[in-house]
């Protein structure tokens, strides 16, 4: 559903962010990093994002997160749980 426009139904990584892990996400706070995003591809849905201690990782994510955070934006990572936070919007990501 998500590839057509509509809300996505899938909770698998990279889809639509389930309450349970934004909410194990939040109780870990010692495990966000902060990171810049290098590359946003609003057509693959493709990000990669650089720690400040410099490690990249390349995320995808089926829905906005591409267009909510272009290149030079700062975030946050848990990518333990896979969750990209832009300002106060979180999004499920894929590790890639």
């Amino acid at each position: 559903m998500c590839r057509h426009g509509f809300a996505c139904s899938s909770y698998e990584s990279g889809h639509a962010l389930h309450l349970i892990q934004a909410r194990i996400a939040s109780a870990t706070p010692t495990e966000w990093v902060d990171a810049i995003v290098e590359q946003a591809d609003a057509a693959t849905g493709g990000l990669v994002v650089r720690t400040l201690d410099g490690a990249e990782h390349s995320l995808w994510n089926g829905a906005s997160a591409a267009l909510e955070a272009p290149e030079g934006t700062p975030v946050a990572l848990h990518a333990r749980y896979g969750v990209l936070a832009v300002g106060r919007t979180q999004f499920n990501v894929a590790l890639v």
